[in-house]
């Protein structure tokens, strides 16, 4: 190694050994410019150069991030040029909160057996909304959310929403579509503000702590909503 390169400082092959990533794939993600700032490299000859250690880091997370979230290069270079940091925080606080979710859905889930006993819904009617993807069970049966739209839908039923007035399960599609622009662009901010401010547990806390006052929240406004458009119409039926 020459006297212009600093301790530390590793070889290709060193790089490729210490990220768990071929060198072939390394020197794909340098051409494409995703690793970000290459000012720390040090190029002793055409055919040699020494990397910093950090980049063993920064190169696992554009692995992740194309592998686990399926991100574009493009997108990725975008991502890790503005804040290289920043971007591993946001995934780390990311998969804390799916860790989270998914060891609260275990907990709570239901099996196809209890909720058939549970809840008046015909097979059918649990049939079609898992056809069209608002349920998704599986082999251990329903998680929390699951339960909590097959409860709902049970009362609507109940209440007078059937299926001879117009009433189906493809009404749950239109809620779906409209709050899935919403749902993005709310996970968008909460990461954004969130990651990096405080530390992930607590991070994670809030996100928690907030999803019930939320629930409250869209129903009041969706009632207020409701209210006011029916006053709408009836004074442009009237008028």
């Amino acid at each position: 190694m020459t006297s212009s390169v600093a301790p530390g400082m590793l070889k290709m092959s060193e790089l490729a050994e210490r990220s768990g990533v071929s060198a072939g794939t390394i020197k794909h993600y340098l051409r494409e410019g995703v690793l970000g700032d290459e000012d720390g490299v040090v190029r002793t000859s055409r055919n040699m150069a020494y990397y910093p250690e950090d980049f063993v880091q920064r190169i696992q997370l554009v692995k992740r991030l194309q592998e686990e979230r399926f991100m574009p290069l493009r997108v990725i270079r975008e991502l890790i040029s503005s804040d290289p940091d920043r971007a591993e925080r946001l995934i780390e606080l990311e998969d804390r909160i799916l860790e989270r979710a998914i060891e609260t859905g275990e907990a709570a889930r239901m099996s196809r057996k209890q909720v058939r006993e549970t809840y008046d819904l015909p097979a059918n009617v649990l049939g079609r909304l898992e056809e069209i993807g608002v349920l998704t069970p599986d082999s251990r049966g329903y998680e929390p959310d699951d339960v909590a739209i097959i409860e709902a839908i049970s009362r609507f039923r109940a209440g007078g929403y059937e299926e001879a007035l117009g009433f189906t399960v493809y009404d749950t599609l239109r809620y779906r579509d409209a709050l899935a622009p919403l749902v993005a662009e709310e996970v968008a901010v909460l990461i954004e503000r969130l990651a990096g401010q405080v530390e992930v547990d607590r991070a994670v806390e809030i996100i928690q702590s907030g999803a019930q006052p939320l629930r409250e929240l869209i129903g009041a406004m969706h009632s207020k909503m409701l209210i006011a458009e029916l006053r709408h119409q009836r004074r442009g039926q009237l008028g």
